[in-house]
């Protein structure tokens, strides 16, 4: 495979910059956990590290792998020797060389860092060579379909190596904007970084991140003009923008999907009978109605998902029709398990929609027998309780990959990075590890079509809706695109005059 670099994008615009626009503030959903690509997990932290950290490679609207930091790579017949030729006039943030030994260092940080989360995505990764300046090469210890579109993301974001000690605290990357400083739950705020290659294209002086949990809240500020866009707009706000003449609504259909996770395995909590034992839980999925999710707090923008690959995707197997429900049928299976009722706690990010969908299953799972209270909790300090155990059940988005890989085996794998419940089945590891290696489309799909037959049954979590990327802009902010991924991508966004 070989891709080359357009000359519009390899070359930085000979005409001249444009004038910076001041500050463009940015509404999220919720405050980002630790600001470093290796270690993070959060959806809104990838938002802003798409501005603060070039990545290898980008993805485009259509889902395909684009340039960004490398401009050309190729695979060898076998497979298994990756090479990356690099555009030479990338630099870190603090002026110094971006080159292939500042590449090596990342990918070798990304997997040997103790609390790394990108460790499983790169697990095919044995080496990386760079024998010069500007080639980098990565030596696999077997084929691996997955590894560009793990490369497009946080495993592919490249660090300034002399900040690695330090970088949560003070980021330096190799983006178009520079970190200046974080308020925890408040702001974060970037600033234009003039060295970057493809500087004349970014046209905002200062980024300010804000983190509003409240919908309505946010959508007050960007109709007061207190913010200029924000991300996550709610389905019942759709109507009010478009109303508006002073917004604009964007939407694309998503990547990803939210999901209830259960912890099945990871300590103490996982004895209690909703983890133990996978009748319940089956009982659990029977008490739930998608589609009243759907329509009640998505407005029918929640579109009911059985699986964790959306319709669109060539993977999605079309013989898994959504579990509809069935509240005498759960009743039964909770007979069969020895239970009249059962008592569950639901962790969940403190939004105002994550609350509502809380507060929605909580009342149609009662009339099956589960006692479910709520546990909302700050977005960040949610994923590391999870991590630890303590939950048994939450309520978690995932903002998918192009690849199926991304959106499975680091949730459903022994060993898997971002599995909080500790799930483990040997032929599950097996198989998606195998699909790692397979090229052929029909043939992977074979495997993830077997894997879903026994996590469909195992239910180690349970899918929900897939999520759409829904953005909210003024009017006046020009060449904003709405991608799969809900990335804020800001080349060429600009203020209409």
């Amino acid at each position: 495979m070989r891709r080359t670099l357009l000359a519009t994008l390899l070359l930085v615009s000979v005409s001249a910059p444009a004038l910076a626009e001041g500050t463009l503030r940015i509404g999220l959903q919720e405050d980002p956990d630790v600001l470093d690509p290796h270690r993070a997990r959060t959806f809104v932290g990838r938002m802003i590290f798409t501005s603060l950290c070039d990545k290898l490679v980008d993805v485009a609207p259509d889902l395909t792998i684009v340039p960004q930091l490398a401009t050309e790579w190729s695979f060898d017949e076998a497979g298994t020797r990756l090479t990356f030729k690099l555009r030479p006039d990338a630099t870190f943030q603090d002026g110094t060389k971006l080159d292939a030994a500042a590449v090596k260092a990342n990918i070798e940080r990304a997997k040997s860092l103790p609390d790394s989360l990108r460790k499983s995505e790169l697990t095919s990764v044995a080496s990386v060579e760079a024998p010069d300046a500007q080639t980098v090469v990565m030596n696999l210890s077997k084929p691996d379909a997955t590894l560009l579109a793990q490369l497009s993301d946080r495993a592919g974001m490249i660090l300034a190596p002399s900040a690695f000690e330090t970088f949560a605290d003070k980021p330096v990357c190799s983006g178009p904007y520079s970190f200046v400083s974080r308020t925890q739950n408040d702001r974060i705020v970037l600033r234009k970084n003039p060295a970057h290659y493809d500087a004349a294209n970014y046209h905002f002086d200062e980024l300010v991140f804000l983190p509003i949990p409240d919908t309505t809240v946010r959508l007050a500020n960007l109709q007061s003009g207190d913010i200029d866009m924000l991300e996550r707009l709610a389905p019942n706000d759709i109507a009010a923008v478009e109303g508006d003449p002073n917004l604009r609504f964007l939407q694309a259909a998503g990547t990803g999907f939210v999901e209830f996770r259960f912890n099945v395995a990871n300590g103490e909590r996982a004895k209690e009978p909703f983890g133990s034992d996978k009748r319940i839980r089956q009982a659990f999925q029977l008490s739930i109605d998608r589609n009243v999710i759907n329509e009640v707090v998505g407005f029918g923008t929640f579109e009911p998902a059985q699986q964790p690959f959306p319709p669109a995707s060539p993977y999605y197997n079309q013989s898994i029709p959504v579990v509809q429900r069935d509240v005498e049928r759960a009743k039964a299976l909770l007979k069969e398990a020895g239970h009249e009722r059962v008592s569950v706690e639901m962790a969940f990010g403190n939004s105002t929609t994550s609350q509502q969908i809380a507060e929605l299953v909580q009342a149609m799972a009662a009339e099956a027998g589960f006692d479910v209270t709520l546990r909302p909790t700050e977005f960040a300090a949610m994923q590391q309780e999870m991590q630890s155990g303590n939950f048994q059940m939450a309520q978690i988005g995932w903002s998918g990959r192009v690849d199926p890989d991304g959106n499975v085996h680091q949730f459903m794998t022994c060993k898997g990075s971002l599995n909080d419940g500790k799930y483990c089945n040997p032929e599950v590891d097996r198989l998606l590890n195998e699909a790692r290696t397979v090229t052929d489309q029909t043939a992977r799909k074979a495997l993830y079509d077997q894997v879903q037959a026994i996590t469909q049954d195992e239910m180690p979590s349970m899918d929900i809706y897939y999520q759409p990327r829904a953005f909210a802009l003024r009017a006046s902010l020009d060449g904003f695109t709405a991608h799969p991924d809900g990335m804020i991508r800001l080349r060429g966004v600009m203020l209409k005059p």
